[in-house]
């Protein structure tokens, strides 16, 4: 039987004792959840001091270099925490995959794009913006490669909190060249090579969006807008995998082979080969994944999920390749002024010597660590705010930034993955406006639909394009997130190179 009886005041101030318990137990828990991230990233950022310190301890200006790799360490956490968001955006948008699976399969392939193919950008970042060959001072090098650091990783900081999706490749390159210039003058600065990476930050986001643009008229084409879309799509998606599959196989091997080495008819033949192969084993995966699939849009949308987390892993990977360089490029500066020991002039100049593989591994790691830390925040915008993305819109993305920043990274040329991926978003989004509106194949297709199933197609959108409020909402993308992502673009570079020459400027009066 229940206890009926009143409570005695013993046990009514216990009750209340264990309520405040209670609250004070979860206040501790909302406040300490929101410590663990930036706990582990002190550890992150402790574990690659003690790395560097395994290697340069006992050489001139090993403390300089320590405190380097802590800045290049939260520079890289940033770009991770940041750009996540490029890699797996779309294929989280598109539902493909889950927020947990895209950060441990992008924290993976980042690590791997940075250690094997990351060394040519690394390069120019290090060496080619500010002409270190002609800088007599190793310690000229490092401070404004460390105000550099600092700037840069400050800036990405506050544009990550904003949710503002600037280029990590803007502000690193624009904190190299102000804090070069204010330490050793503009005239130090390699313009040409400036122009180079300028032009490059102008055409890629176009060259991502018309690639991103044809690979999704392709999917329309040939499998979309066919009478029986599922036949077709088991002949066409398991050859894209292939096509995927070898052009990544021969970037590889093009990638790991010795310095010297010309890729050839071999290299060829095993990107054909390894490419035929994974076409091979998809077809069956292809067709097991269809059975029992209807004639809809939505049995395509299953179907496409396989390619594009593929597209989604190689783009993962180009990031890695391209970007580790915002961290790493300046801390492998430091490291070979402080390694020469201030005799910059040595045959072959200091551009030539590679950076050495544990930067780079901190590097990847950093990002790494950073997109499982802080990744989710930028995600939303680029995977579902801008345009609508399905799995197959989500593909063509993945792919033509993929492609695109592998390519520039193959040619050393640092190119903003940030522009090549929204500008992709974007190509797709503006592609579906104008395949809406003016695809013939679409239009009688769409005719063959309605007839089939007695419903009178009519001229509605020949009608259509006479109402200015109809082809207003039928835009497929947002303007509103187009021009704030422009602004944020074109003031990234001026700002982080003041804030950098600021930073140096302060260095220098309390330092040295």
């Amino acid at each position: 039987m229940p206890d009926d009886r009143p409570a005695t005041p013993i046990k009514r101030t216990l009750d209340k004792d264990l309520d405040k318990v209670t609250y004070v137990e979860d206040a501790a828990y909302h406040v300490t959840r929101r410590l663990v991230a930036p706990s582990i990233g002190l550890i992150f950022l402790g574990l690659a001091m003690s790395l560097a310190g395994i290697y340069v301890l006992n050489q001139p200006g090993a403390t300089l270099v320590i405190a380097a790799v802590a800045l290049a360490g939260y520079m890289a956490m940033n770009i991770g925490a940041k750009d996540v968001a490029n890699n797996v955006g779309a294929a989280v948008g598109a539902r493909a995959i889950t927020m947990t699976q895209a950060l441990v399969m992008a924290a993976i392939f980042e690590i791997l794009g940075a250690t094997i193919a990351g060394g040519p950008v690394i390069k120019t970042i290090s060496s080619h913006i500010i002409d270190t060959d002609r800088i007599v001072t190793s310690g000229k090098i490092a401070w404004l490669m460390m105000a550099a650091l600092l700037a840069a990783a400050l800036w990405i900081n506050f544009a990550t909190w904003l949710k503002a999706p600037v280029s990590t490749t803007h502000t690193i390159v624009g904190a190299v060249m102000g804090a070069g210039a204010a330490a050793v003058g503009p005239a130090m600065v390699n313009w040409s090579v400036m122009a180079v990476i300028s032009a490059g930050w102008v055409v890629t986001p176009f060259l991502g969006g018309t690639i991103a643009a044809g690979i999704l008229f392709f999917i329309k084409t040939f499998i979309v807008y066919r009478d029986d879309k599922i036949a077709a799509a088991r002949y066409w998606i398991p050859i894209l995998i292939g096509l995927m599959a070898g052009a990544f196989t021969a970037y590889l091997f093009v990638q790991l082979a010795p310095k010297g080495t010309v890729a050839g008819f071999s290299t060829l033949a095993i990107g054909i080969g390894v490419g035929l192969v994974t076409w091979f084993g998809a077809r069956p995966l292809v067709a097991a994944q269809s059975v029992g699939f209807e004639n809809k849009n939505s049995a395509l949308r299953k179907l496409f999920r396989l390619p594009l987390i593929f597209s989604a892993a190689l783009m993962s990977f180009a990031h890695g390749a391209n970007d580790v360089s915002n961290a790493i490029g300046p801390l492998a500066a430091i490291v070979r002024s402080v390694n020469l020991g201030g005799n910059l002039s040595i045959v072959g100049g200091a551009a030539e010597q590679p950076a050495p593989y544990w930067t780079v591994l901190i590097g990847g790691c950093g990002i790494s660590v950073g997109l499982l830390l802080y990744g989710p925040r930028l995600i939303r915008l680029v995977g579902e705010q801008i345009t609508k993305l399905n799995p197959m819109r989500a593909y063509c993305v993945a792919l033509s930034a993929a492609l695109t920043v592998i390519v520039a990274s193959w040619f050393g040329l640092p190119v903003s993955s940030t522009h090549i991926a929204i500008g992709a978003v974007f190509g797709v989004g503006f592609f579906r406006e104008w395949y809406t509106r003016h695809s013939k194949r679409r239009l009688a297709y769409m005719r063959r639909k309605a007839e089939a199933s007695g419903i009178p197609l009519g001229d509605l959108q020949e009608a259509d394009e006479y109402n200015p409020d109809e082809i207003h909402r039928r835009r497929l993308v947002r303007r509103s997130h187009f021009m704030t992502i422009i602004a944020a673009w074109a003031i990234t570079v001026p700002v982080s190179a003041m804030l950098a020459a600021t930073v140096y400027w302060a260095m220098v009066a309390l330092f040295i």
